[in-house]
């Protein structure tokens, strides 16, 4: 069983959110082929935790796409997708998924799930599947979490060539 966190964010108290943190991750590839093949029992965001500044960023980016998908402005083909490119700068999901999205080489991963309107996902169930088919050590998400696996650095180049990809330069 990995664990996992409920949130639910205040503008939208009906939609639990389930995030669960994972370091050194050895199947991201695995993980990633079944993104890539719309394996609907791997509909989650699997975000690259390294690039993940601080829940209040990963909370950002959450809004917005649970609020385009209660809107019918989705840009993507589901909220999950729509959450990696509500991180990126620019308007490009292909470049969101290069920058934050599961690489085959991840070794932090996030994975979030959003059930919208099926009650039958539960956090235990999030909680079994991920652990389930995830190989890597499970931890709680949080800010101190997340210090530990951050990559600053590489976030910053990621902000900058999205910037700079908006300006066309």
């Amino acid at each position: 069983m990995a664990t996992v966190e409920t949130l639910y964010l205040p503008h939208y108290p009906s939609y639990p959110i389930y995030i669960s943190l994972f370091k050194n991750v050895s199947n991201a590839k695995f993980l990633r082929q079944q993104l890539l093949e719309a394996n609907a029992a791997f509909e989650y965001a699997f975000l690259d935790g390294t690039m993940i500044l601080s829940p209040r960023h990963l909370h950002a980016a959450t809004f917005r796409a649970l609020n385009d998908s209660v809107y019918n402005r989705l840009k993507s083909r589901n909220i999950h997708s729509e959450l990696v490119f509500s991180l990126s700068p620019n308007n490009n999901i292909a470049d969101a998924y290069r920058r934050f999205g599961i690489q085959d080489s991840t070794t932090s991963l996030l994975a979030i799930k959003i059930p919208l309107s099926n009650p039958e996902i539960t956090a235990e169930s999030v909680s079994k599947h991920l652990g389930d088919a995830v190989e890597g050590e499970s931890v709680a998400f949080g800010e101190e979490a997340l210090k530990g696996v951050t990559d600053v650095k590489a976030l910053r180049k990621g902000v900058i060539l999205g910037m700079m990809a908006l300006k066309g330069t």
